[in-house]
Protein backbone atom coordinates (compact mmCIF):
# COMPACT_ATOMS: atom_id res chain seq x y z
CA UNK A 1 0.00 0.00 0.00
CA UNK A 2 1.10 3.59 -1.30
CA UNK A 3 0.54 6.10 1.82
CA UNK A 4 0.79 9.65 0.89
CA UNK A 5 2.16 11.59 3.80
CA UNK A 6 1.17 15.24 4.35
CA UNK A 7 2.90 16.26 6.85
CA UNK A 8 1.86 20.27 6.86
CA UNK A 9 2.14 23.43 9.25
CA UNK A 10 -1.11 24.24 10.09
CA UNK A 11 -1.91 27.48 11.86
CA UNK A 12 -3.76 27.70 14.76
CA UNK A 13 -7.56 29.06 13.81
CA UNK A 14 -6.52 29.49 10.21
CA UNK A 15 -8.64 27.38 9.15
CA UNK A 16 -9.06 28.85 5.54
CA UNK A 17 -5.29 28.45 5.29
CA UNK A 18 -4.96 24.98 6.88
CA UNK A 19 -7.71 23.84 4.57
CA UNK A 20 -5.99 25.69 0.84
CA UNK A 21 -2.80 23.02 2.73
CA UNK A 22 -4.47 20.24 2.88
CA UNK A 23 -6.56 20.74 -0.88
CA UNK A 24 -2.88 21.20 -2.21
CA UNK A 25 -1.59 18.56 -0.60
CA UNK A 26 -4.62 15.72 -1.68
CA UNK A 27 -4.05 17.02 -5.08
CA UNK A 28 -0.36 16.57 -5.22
CA UNK A 29 -0.58 13.22 -3.30
CA UNK A 30 -3.31 12.16 -5.79
CA UNK A 31 -1.32 12.75 -8.30
CA UNK A 32 1.23 10.52 -7.22
CA UNK A 33 -0.97 7.26 -7.24
CA UNK A 34 -1.10 6.58 -3.62
CA UNK A 35 -3.83 4.40 -1.79
CA UNK A 36 -4.20 5.94 1.27
CA UNK A 37 -3.63 10.22 2.51
CA UNK A 38 -3.16 10.89 5.93
CA UNK A 39 -3.07 13.91 7.89
CA UNK A 40 -2.12 15.46 11.11
CA UNK A 41 -4.45 15.73 14.27
CA UNK A 42 -6.58 18.54 14.54
CA UNK A 43 -5.12 19.63 10.49
CA UNK A 44 -8.10 21.60 9.69
CA UNK A 45 -7.83 23.82 12.89
CA UNK A 46 -4.18 23.51 14.24
CA UNK A 47 -2.94 22.12 17.22
CA UNK A 48 -3.85 23.23 20.43
CA UNK A 49 -6.45 25.09 19.22
CA UNK A 50 -7.40 25.61 23.22
CA UNK A 51 -9.81 28.17 23.88
CA UNK A 52 -11.08 28.74 20.42
CA UNK A 53 -13.13 25.64 21.34
CA UNK A 54 -15.07 27.66 23.44
CA UNK A 55 -15.87 30.71 20.73
CA UNK A 56 -19.63 30.54 19.82
CA UNK A 57 -19.20 29.65 16.19
CA UNK A 58 -15.54 27.88 15.82
CA UNK A 59 -17.07 24.11 15.86
CA UNK A 60 -19.44 24.99 13.10
CA UNK A 61 -16.73 26.76 11.11
CA UNK A 62 -14.27 23.83 11.20
CA UNK A 63 -17.32 21.64 10.56
CA UNK A 64 -17.55 23.45 7.34
CA UNK A 65 -14.11 23.22 6.47
CA UNK A 66 -14.25 19.79 6.44
CA UNK A 67 -17.24 19.75 4.21
CA UNK A 68 -15.10 21.77 1.85
CA UNK A 69 -12.35 19.69 2.11
CA UNK A 70 -14.56 16.32 1.76
CA UNK A 71 -16.53 17.78 -1.37
CA UNK A 72 -12.96 18.02 -3.29
CA UNK A 73 -12.00 14.15 -2.76
CA UNK A 74 -12.25 11.44 -5.28
CA UNK A 75 -11.70 8.05 -4.78
CA UNK A 76 -8.63 8.17 -3.20
CA UNK A 77 -9.72 8.22 0.82
CA UNK A 78 -8.31 10.68 2.87
CA UNK A 79 -8.03 10.64 6.94
CA UNK A 80 -8.00 14.12 8.24
CA UNK A 81 -8.08 16.20 11.37
CA UNK A 82 -10.71 18.04 13.27
CA UNK A 83 -12.71 19.19 15.97
CA UNK A 84 -16.36 17.35 16.09
CA UNK A 85 -18.55 18.91 17.82
CA UNK A 86 -20.60 16.95 19.94
CA UNK A 87 -24.51 17.49 19.47
CA UNK A 88 -25.39 15.77 23.04
CA UNK A 89 -25.15 17.84 26.22
CA UNK A 90 -23.00 15.97 28.64
CA UNK A 91 -19.48 15.68 28.64
CA UNK A 92 -16.83 17.99 27.13
CA UNK A 93 -18.49 19.31 24.05
CA UNK A 94 -16.18 18.15 21.29
CA UNK A 95 -14.28 15.25 20.09
CA UNK A 96 -10.74 15.07 18.71
CA UNK A 97 -11.58 13.37 15.91
CA UNK A 98 -10.17 12.12 12.08
CA UNK A 99 -12.76 12.25 9.41
CA UNK A 100 -12.89 9.52 5.98
CA UNK A 101 -13.39 11.96 3.53
CA UNK A 102 -13.82 9.88 -0.04
CA UNK A 103 -16.21 10.74 -3.19
CA UNK A 104 -17.08 14.15 -2.32
CA UNK A 105 -18.15 12.95 1.39
CA UNK A 106 -17.07 12.42 5.09
CA UNK A 107 -17.75 8.74 5.20
CA UNK A 108 -16.55 7.56 8.65
CA UNK A 109 -15.44 9.22 11.93
CA UNK A 110 -12.87 7.96 14.25
CA UNK A 111 -12.47 9.70 17.81
CA UNK A 112 -9.27 9.96 19.86
CA UNK A 113 -9.89 7.74 23.33
CA UNK A 114 -6.76 8.94 25.30
CA UNK A 115 -7.10 12.50 26.26
CA UNK A 116 -3.50 13.66 27.58
CA UNK A 117 -3.80 16.03 31.25
CA UNK A 118 0.17 16.20 31.95
CA UNK A 119 2.69 18.56 30.98
CA UNK A 120 1.18 20.77 28.39
CA UNK A 121 -2.05 19.38 27.58
CA UNK A 122 -5.04 19.97 28.31
CA UNK A 123 -7.31 17.73 26.29
CA UNK A 124 -10.36 16.74 28.82
CA UNK A 125 -10.93 20.72 29.14
CA UNK A 126 -12.31 20.59 25.58
CA UNK A 127 -12.72 16.98 24.52
CA UNK A 128 -14.92 13.85 25.03
CA UNK A 129 -13.05 10.32 25.10
CA UNK A 130 -14.32 8.57 22.07
CA UNK A 131 -15.45 4.82 22.03
CA UNK A 132 -16.56 4.16 18.14
CA UNK A 133 -14.62 0.85 16.41
CA UNK A 134 -11.48 2.38 15.54
CA UNK A 135 -11.56 0.44 12.05
CA UNK A 136 -12.49 0.58 8.27
CA UNK A 137 -11.46 -1.55 4.98
CA UNK A 138 -9.93 -0.25 2.28
CA UNK A 139 -9.08 -2.91 -0.90
CA UNK A 140 -9.74 -5.57 1.17
CA UNK A 141 -7.33 -4.58 3.85
CA UNK A 142 -8.35 -2.84 7.67
CA UNK A 143 -6.90 -0.27 8.75
CA UNK A 144 -6.86 0.93 12.57
CA UNK A 145 -7.28 4.71 12.92
CA UNK A 146 -5.77 6.44 16.33
CA UNK A 147 -5.28 9.78 17.39
CA UNK A 148 -1.54 10.73 18.97
CA UNK A 149 -1.72 9.61 22.51
CA UNK A 150 -3.89 6.50 21.85
CA UNK A 151 -0.70 4.18 20.98
CA UNK A 152 1.65 6.12 24.07
CA UNK A 153 -0.27 3.80 26.30
CA UNK A 154 1.56 0.56 25.44
CA UNK A 155 3.30 0.14 29.05
CA UNK A 156 0.12 0.91 30.57
CA UNK A 157 1.87 3.25 32.85
CA UNK A 158 -0.42 6.27 31.60
CA UNK A 159 -4.39 5.05 31.37
CA UNK A 160 -6.31 2.30 32.57
CA UNK A 161 -7.05 1.59 29.23
CA UNK A 162 -4.62 0.54 25.87
CA UNK A 163 -6.40 1.20 22.90
CA UNK A 164 -4.15 -1.09 21.20
CA UNK A 165 -5.23 -4.46 23.03
CA UNK A 166 -8.81 -4.11 21.63
CA UNK A 167 -7.15 -3.25 18.48
CA UNK A 168 -4.54 -6.17 18.18
CA UNK A 169 -6.91 -8.42 18.61
CA UNK A 170 -9.30 -7.46 15.45
CA UNK A 171 -5.77 -8.21 13.35
CA UNK A 172 -5.69 -5.27 11.35
CA UNK A 173 -3.46 -4.65 8.23
CA UNK A 174 -2.25 -1.47 8.88
CA UNK A 175 -2.97 0.87 11.85
CA UNK A 176 -2.72 4.72 11.14
CA UNK A 177 -1.93 7.68 13.88
CA UNK A 178 -2.57 11.14 13.25
CA UNK A 179 -0.43 13.44 15.69
CA UNK A 180 0.38 16.37 16.52
CA UNK A 181 3.03 15.90 19.08
CA UNK A 182 5.41 18.36 20.31
CA UNK A 183 9.05 18.16 20.05
CA UNK A 184 11.39 18.32 22.86
CA UNK A 185 15.11 17.25 22.98
CA UNK A 186 15.61 13.55 22.43
CA UNK A 187 12.17 12.87 21.53
CA UNK A 188 13.15 11.34 17.64
CA UNK A 189 14.26 8.12 19.76
CA UNK A 190 11.81 7.99 22.52
CA UNK A 191 8.94 7.99 19.31
CA UNK A 192 10.79 5.86 17.20
CA UNK A 193 11.07 3.14 20.22
CA UNK A 194 7.36 3.64 20.76
CA UNK A 195 6.42 3.10 17.27
CA UNK A 196 8.34 0.02 16.38
CA UNK A 197 6.47 -1.68 19.73
CA UNK A 198 3.17 -0.44 18.52
CA UNK A 199 4.15 -2.07 15.29
CA UNK A 200 4.57 -5.45 17.20
CA UNK A 201 2.05 -5.12 19.40
CA UNK A 202 -0.64 -4.46 16.36
CA UNK A 203 1.13 -7.53 14.52
CA UNK A 204 0.86 -4.95 11.45
CA UNK A 205 2.55 -2.19 9.70
CA UNK A 206 2.11 1.42 11.18
CA UNK A 207 1.99 4.85 9.67
CA UNK A 208 2.36 7.62 11.77
CA UNK A 209 1.95 10.88 10.44
CA UNK A 210 2.77 14.08 12.63
CA UNK A 211 2.46 18.16 12.31
CA UNK A 212 5.01 20.58 11.62
CA UNK A 213 5.96 24.04 12.94
CA UNK A 214 5.27 26.12 15.31
CA UNK A 215 1.98 27.00 17.70
CA UNK A 216 2.97 29.65 20.46
CA UNK A 217 5.69 28.01 22.80
CA UNK A 218 4.95 24.55 20.80
CA UNK A 219 7.26 23.13 18.40
CA UNK A 220 6.21 20.57 16.01
CA UNK A 221 8.79 18.40 14.37
CA UNK A 222 7.25 16.29 11.60
CA UNK A 223 9.24 13.48 11.33
CA UNK A 224 6.61 11.27 10.13
CA UNK A 225 7.57 7.23 10.02
CA UNK A 226 6.35 4.08 8.58
CA UNK A 227 7.68 0.81 9.96
CA UNK A 228 6.97 -2.69 9.14
CA UNK A 229 4.95 -5.46 11.04
CA UNK A 230 8.29 -6.30 13.23
CA UNK A 231 9.15 -2.08 14.37
CA UNK A 232 11.47 -1.97 11.70
CA UNK A 233 11.41 2.05 9.89
CA UNK A 234 10.89 1.59 6.16
CA UNK A 235 10.55 5.29 5.40
CA UNK A 236 10.68 8.45 7.30
CA UNK A 237 10.06 12.01 6.43
CA UNK A 238 12.16 14.79 7.24
CA UNK A 239 12.38 16.86 10.47
CA UNK A 240 11.58 20.63 11.04
CA UNK A 241 10.36 21.25 7.55
CA UNK A 242 6.74 20.32 5.55
CA UNK A 243 6.69 17.13 3.66
CA UNK A 244 4.24 15.69 1.15
CA UNK A 245 5.42 12.63 -0.19
CA UNK A 246 5.06 8.88 -0.59
CA UNK A 247 6.07 6.07 1.82
CA UNK A 248 5.43 2.77 0.31
CA UNK A 249 4.81 -0.06 2.44
CA UNK A 250 6.03 -2.51 -0.30
CA UNK A 251 9.53 -1.33 0.37
CA UNK A 252 11.55 -4.63 2.43
CA UNK A 253 14.34 -2.66 2.90
CA UNK A 254 14.52 -0.70 6.46
CA UNK A 255 15.42 3.00 5.95
CA UNK A 256 18.54 4.01 7.54
CA UNK A 257 17.23 6.86 10.14
CA UNK A 258 20.45 8.97 10.35
CA UNK A 259 22.11 10.18 13.19
CA UNK A 260 21.53 13.90 14.00
CA UNK A 261 23.21 16.26 16.69
CA UNK A 262 21.64 17.34 19.96
CA UNK A 263 23.09 20.74 18.44
CA UNK A 264 21.74 20.47 15.43
CA UNK A 265 18.04 19.41 16.48
CA UNK A 266 17.85 22.44 18.52
CA UNK A 267 19.24 24.43 15.89
CA UNK A 268 16.31 23.54 13.99
CA UNK A 269 13.69 23.47 15.99
CA UNK A 270 14.67 26.88 17.32
CA UNK A 271 14.62 28.55 13.80
CA UNK A 272 11.83 26.91 13.11
CA UNK A 273 10.07 28.26 16.45
CA UNK A 274 11.03 31.59 16.33
CA UNK A 275 10.12 32.06 12.36
CA UNK A 276 6.68 30.40 13.10
CA UNK A 277 5.90 32.54 15.80
CA UNK A 278 6.93 36.02 14.02
CA UNK A 279 5.30 35.17 10.86
CA UNK A 280 2.17 33.59 12.10
CA UNK A 281 1.56 36.64 14.39
CA UNK A 282 2.52 38.62 11.75
CA UNK A 283 6.15 40.12 12.58
CA UNK A 284 8.34 40.66 9.75
CA UNK A 285 10.89 41.75 11.73
CA UNK A 286 13.34 41.11 14.86
CA UNK A 287 14.71 43.39 17.04
CA UNK A 288 17.51 42.13 20.03
CA UNK A 289 19.62 44.06 22.32
CA UNK A 290 22.91 42.98 21.60
CA UNK A 291 25.29 42.76 25.36
CA UNK A 292 28.13 41.49 23.68
CA UNK A 293 27.34 38.08 25.98
CA UNK A 294 26.45 34.49 24.78
CA UNK A 295 22.71 34.72 24.94
CA UNK A 296 22.37 37.40 23.24
CA UNK A 297 24.65 36.38 20.63
CA UNK A 298 23.22 32.94 20.13
CA UNK A 299 19.65 34.25 20.04
CA UNK A 300 20.79 37.07 16.81
CA UNK A 301 22.38 34.12 15.20
CA UNK A 302 18.92 32.68 15.19
CA UNK A 303 17.24 35.47 14.66
CA UNK A 304 19.23 35.90 11.53
CA UNK A 305 18.82 32.00 10.05
CA UNK A 306 15.20 32.16 11.04
CA UNK A 307 14.09 36.03 9.70
CA UNK A 308 16.84 36.54 7.12
CA UNK A 309 19.91 39.25 8.29
CA UNK A 310 17.89 42.18 6.72
CA UNK A 311 15.37 41.72 8.84
CA UNK A 312 17.44 41.85 11.98
CA UNK A 313 17.89 44.74 13.79
CA UNK A 314 20.74 44.43 16.40
CA UNK A 315 20.72 47.33 19.43
CA UNK A 316 24.02 47.94 21.69
CA UNK A 317 22.40 49.76 24.85
CA UNK A 318 25.92 50.73 26.93
CA UNK A 319 26.29 52.42 29.75
CA UNK A 320 29.74 53.26 31.75
CA UNK A 321 30.18 49.98 32.94
CA UNK A 322 29.90 48.23 30.12
CA UNK A 323 33.02 46.45 29.08
CA UNK A 324 34.99 48.34 25.79
CA UNK A 325 35.65 44.35 24.59
CA UNK A 326 31.32 43.85 25.18
CA UNK A 327 30.86 46.66 23.42
CA UNK A 328 33.18 45.41 20.55
CA UNK A 329 31.98 41.85 20.64
CA UNK A 330 28.22 43.05 19.64
CA UNK A 331 29.62 45.12 16.62
CA UNK A 332 31.29 42.25 15.58
CA UNK A 333 28.61 39.70 15.70
CA UNK A 334 26.55 41.86 14.00
CA UNK A 335 29.08 42.26 11.25
CA UNK A 336 29.39 38.48 10.73
CA UNK A 337 25.15 37.64 10.60
CA UNK A 338 24.82 40.70 8.26
CA UNK A 339 22.37 42.31 10.61
CA UNK A 340 21.40 46.21 10.84
CA UNK A 341 23.69 47.67 14.34
CA UNK A 342 22.68 50.56 15.68
CA UNK A 343 23.77 51.76 19.33
CA UNK A 344 22.08 53.52 21.83
CA UNK A 345 23.19 54.27 25.58
CA UNK A 346 21.52 54.20 28.79
CA UNK A 347 23.72 56.47 30.96
CA UNK A 348 21.44 59.72 30.71
CA UNK A 349 18.49 57.68 31.18
CA UNK A 350 19.60 55.74 34.16
CA UNK A 351 21.56 59.25 35.90
CA UNK A 352 18.04 61.01 35.24
CA UNK A 353 16.14 58.04 37.25
CA UNK A 354 18.63 58.03 40.04
CA UNK A 355 19.11 61.99 40.41
CA UNK A 356 14.72 61.91 40.58
CA UNK A 357 15.05 59.00 42.89
CA UNK A 358 17.56 60.23 45.32
CA UNK A 359 15.33 62.69 47.31
CA UNK A 360 13.64 59.03 48.31
CA UNK A 361 16.13 56.80 48.42
CA UNK A 362 17.73 58.65 50.71
CA UNK A 363 21.44 57.10 52.15
CA UNK A 364 20.79 54.46 51.88
CA UNK A 365 23.53 52.31 49.71
CA UNK A 366 23.34 51.51 46.35
CA UNK A 367 22.25 47.86 45.63
CA UNK A 368 20.42 45.67 43.17
CA UNK A 369 18.17 48.39 42.60
CA UNK A 370 20.66 50.63 40.97
CA UNK A 371 21.82 47.48 38.97
CA UNK A 372 17.70 47.17 37.75
CA UNK A 373 17.46 50.39 36.65
CA UNK A 374 20.54 49.76 33.89
CA UNK A 375 18.21 46.68 32.70
CA UNK A 376 15.08 48.56 32.70
CA UNK A 377 16.36 51.91 31.20
CA UNK A 378 17.82 49.18 28.04
CA UNK A 379 14.21 47.91 27.94
CA UNK A 380 12.75 51.11 28.01
CA UNK A 381 14.56 51.84 24.16
CA UNK A 382 14.37 48.44 22.83
CA UNK A 383 10.33 48.58 23.40
CA UNK A 384 10.23 52.09 21.59
CA UNK A 385 12.16 50.65 18.86
CA UNK A 386 9.88 47.95 18.85
CA UNK A 387 6.82 50.00 18.32
CA UNK A 388 7.99 52.13 16.10
CA UNK A 389 9.62 50.10 13.58
CA UNK A 390 7.07 47.04 14.23
CA UNK A 391 9.51 44.67 15.12
CA UNK A 392 9.04 41.85 17.39
CA UNK A 393 11.54 42.28 20.49
CA UNK A 394 13.48 39.10 21.63
CA UNK A 395 14.66 38.55 24.97
CA UNK A 396 17.70 36.61 25.49
CA UNK A 397 17.57 34.85 28.82
CA UNK A 398 18.71 31.16 29.16
CA UNK A 399 16.07 28.65 31.27
CA UNK A 400 19.58 28.88 33.77
CA UNK A 401 18.94 32.40 34.55
CA UNK A 402 15.22 32.07 34.11
CA UNK A 403 15.11 29.17 36.94
CA UNK A 404 16.96 31.39 39.54
CA UNK A 405 15.45 34.85 38.72
CA UNK A 406 19.03 35.97 37.26
CA UNK A 407 17.11 38.26 35.76
CA UNK A 408 15.42 41.62 35.49
CA UNK A 409 11.83 41.69 35.18
CA UNK A 410 10.67 44.81 33.38
CA UNK A 411 14.03 44.82 32.56
CA UNK A 412 15.68 42.23 30.11
CA UNK A 413 12.85 40.16 30.47
CA UNK A 414 10.50 42.32 28.59
CA UNK A 415 9.76 41.50 24.87
CA UNK A 416 7.43 39.37 22.41
CA UNK A 417 9.03 35.54 22.78
CA UNK A 418 11.39 33.86 24.47
CA UNK A 419 13.83 32.28 22.47
CA UNK A 420 16.57 30.40 24.23
CA UNK A 421 14.03 30.67 27.86
CA UNK A 422 14.04 26.58 27.98
CA UNK A 423 17.78 26.41 27.02
CA UNK A 424 20.40 25.58 29.84
CA UNK A 425 23.06 28.15 29.93
CA UNK A 426 25.71 25.04 29.16
CA UNK A 427 23.64 24.01 26.10
CA UNK A 428 23.74 27.90 25.04
CA UNK A 429 27.51 27.26 25.04
CA UNK A 430 27.46 24.11 23.11
CA UNK A 431 25.05 25.46 20.50
CA UNK A 432 27.15 28.86 20.32
CA UNK A 433 30.16 26.44 19.41
CA UNK A 434 27.67 24.24 17.06
CA UNK A 435 26.75 27.40 14.94
CA UNK A 436 30.45 28.42 14.50
CA UNK A 437 30.75 25.23 12.72
CA UNK A 438 31.31 26.32 9.42
CA UNK A 439 33.02 29.41 10.12
CA UNK A 440 32.76 32.03 13.06
CA UNK A 441 29.75 33.40 13.36
CA UNK A 442 29.95 34.10 17.12
CA UNK A 443 32.95 36.36 18.14
CA UNK A 444 35.36 34.15 20.28
CA UNK A 445 36.04 36.05 23.02
CA UNK A 446 31.81 35.57 23.71
CA UNK A 447 31.90 32.02 24.00
CA UNK A 448 35.23 32.54 26.18
CA UNK A 449 34.85 35.02 28.64
CA UNK A 450 33.43 34.65 31.72
CA UNK A 451 29.36 35.22 31.83
CA UNK A 452 28.84 38.80 32.70
CA UNK A 453 25.41 41.05 33.19
CA UNK A 454 27.71 43.97 33.43
CA UNK A 455 25.34 45.49 35.75
CA UNK A 456 28.31 46.81 38.17
CA UNK A 457 32.18 46.77 37.48
CA UNK A 458 33.79 43.67 36.51
CA UNK A 459 30.94 41.68 37.68
CA UNK A 460 30.33 37.89 37.38
CA UNK A 461 27.34 35.79 36.82
CA UNK A 462 30.13 32.96 39.16
CA UNK A 463 29.94 35.69 42.08
CA UNK A 464 26.50 34.84 42.84
CA UNK A 465 25.64 31.48 41.13
CA UNK A 466 27.43 28.15 41.48
CA UNK A 467 29.62 27.29 37.89
CA UNK A 468 26.60 26.74 35.09
CA UNK A 469 27.98 23.11 34.99
CA UNK A 470 27.06 22.49 38.50
CA UNK A 471 23.92 24.82 38.12
CA UNK A 472 22.25 23.15 35.63
CA UNK A 473 22.50 19.68 36.80
CA UNK A 474 20.74 20.32 39.92
CA UNK A 475 18.57 22.25 38.13
CA UNK A 476 17.46 19.50 35.82
CA UNK A 477 17.08 17.37 38.95
CA UNK A 478 14.82 19.69 40.41
CA UNK A 479 12.57 21.61 37.96
CA UNK A 480 12.60 18.52 35.35
CA UNK A 481 12.69 15.66 37.18
CA UNK A 482 10.80 16.77 40.45
CA UNK A 483 13.54 15.38 42.80
CA UNK A 484 13.27 16.57 46.29
CA UNK A 485 16.06 18.11 48.47
CA UNK A 486 17.18 15.21 50.01
CA UNK A 487 17.55 13.36 46.79
CA UNK A 488 20.13 15.99 45.26
CA UNK A 489 22.13 16.06 48.62
CA UNK A 490 21.78 11.72 48.69
CA UNK A 491 23.23 12.41 44.74
CA UNK A 492 26.17 14.20 45.78
CA UNK A 493 25.15 17.67 45.69
CA UNK A 494 26.47 19.88 48.48
CA UNK A 495 23.58 20.41 50.66
CA UNK A 496 23.95 24.36 50.96
CA UNK A 497 24.43 24.69 47.30
CA UNK A 498 20.98 22.61 47.01
CA UNK A 499 18.94 24.29 48.92
CA UNK A 500 20.09 28.08 48.27
CA UNK A 501 18.78 26.83 44.24
CA UNK A 502 15.86 25.50 45.41
CA UNK A 503 15.11 28.30 47.51
CA UNK A 504 16.04 30.73 44.39
CA UNK A 505 14.00 28.81 41.99
CA UNK A 506 11.03 28.60 44.42
CA UNK A 507 11.27 32.17 45.02
CA UNK A 508 11.24 33.80 41.06
CA UNK A 509 7.92 31.72 40.41
CA UNK A 510 6.28 35.15 40.13
CA UNK A 511 8.75 36.91 37.50
CA UNK A 512 8.75 33.47 35.44
CA UNK A 513 4.44 34.14 35.35
CA UNK A 514 5.62 37.37 33.89
CA UNK A 515 7.64 36.32 31.48
CA UNK A 516 7.36 36.35 27.44
CA UNK A 517 5.94 32.83 25.72
CA UNK A 518 9.37 30.33 25.43
CA UNK A 519 9.86 27.78 23.03
CA UNK A 520 9.41 24.42 24.45
CA UNK A 521 13.27 22.20 23.76
CA UNK A 522 13.60 20.03 27.29
CA UNK A 523 10.62 17.63 28.70
CA UNK A 524 9.69 20.24 31.27
CA UNK A 525 9.52 24.04 30.08
CA UNK A 526 8.90 26.66 32.40
CA UNK A 527 5.52 27.97 31.28
CA UNK A 528 2.10 25.59 30.39
CA UNK A 529 3.81 23.11 31.16
CA UNK A 530 4.60 23.23 34.64
CA UNK A 531 1.96 24.90 36.54
CA UNK A 532 3.31 25.87 40.00
CA UNK A 533 1.64 28.25 42.43
CA UNK A 534 3.42 31.61 43.27
CA UNK A 535 2.14 31.38 46.96
CA UNK A 536 2.81 28.15 48.26
CA UNK A 537 4.83 26.92 51.63
CA UNK A 538 5.92 23.28 50.65
CA UNK A 539 9.26 22.35 51.98
CA UNK A 540 10.33 20.35 49.14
Amino acid sequence: MRIGIAQLNPTVGDLTGNLALALDAYEQLVGQGVDLIVYPELMLCGYPPRDLLLKENFGKDCRNALEEFARTTGPTPALIGFPEQKDGPSGEPFFNAAAWCIEGSVGQTFRKRLLPTYDVFDEDRYFSSGDASPLIELKGKRIAVTICEDVWNSGGDLYSSDPLDAIASEKPDLLVNLSASPWHSGKESKRIDLLGEVARKAGCPVAYVNAVGGNDELIFDGFSLTLDAGGSVLAQSPSFREAIEVHDLAEESAWDTGSVSAEENLRQALVLGLRDYAHKSDFKKGLIGLSGGIDSAVTAALAAEALGPQNVIGISLPSYISSDHSKDDARELAQNLGIRFETLSIQKIVDAATNELQPLFEDRPADVTEENLQARARALLLMAVSNKLGALLLTTGNKSELAVGYCTLYGDMCGGLAVISDVPKTQVFALARHLNKDGVLIPENTIEKPPSAELRPDQKDSDSLPEYDLLDAILHGYVEEGQSISTLIASGFDEETVRRIVRLVDLNEYKRKQAAPGLKTTSLAFGVGRRMPIVQKYPN
